[in-house]
């Protein structure tokens, strides 16, 4: 019960984040393209493309890594067990 609880946090979670992401990449690109300037755009073009990569693999990252704690299985260690 509280692997699905978790699993379902963490699917709304992820999907919330990947939302968000996309809310302000999209206010962004609808303030690059109101600039004027060509300069300004090219830098706020750049700045935009920084960020949409780093919101989204942040998004990805946080899935696999939540995924990982959740489902991973859990070892044991024997007392006097050596490793290899």
């Amino acid at each position: 019960m509280k692997m699905v609880l978790a699993s379902l946090l963490t699917t709304m979670l992820i999907v919330a984040m990947t939302l968000g992401a996309m809310f302000v990449l999209v206010q962004a690109t609808e303030y690059v393209t109101s600039l004027d300037s060509p300069l300004q755009r090219a830098a706020a073009i750049g700045a935009e493309l920084l960020l949409g990569v780093v919101l989204l693999l942040g998004t990805v990252w946080l899935a696999t890594h939540l995924a990982v704690r959740i489902f991973a299985k859990k070892e044991t260690s024997v007392p006097g067990e050596k490793f290899a």
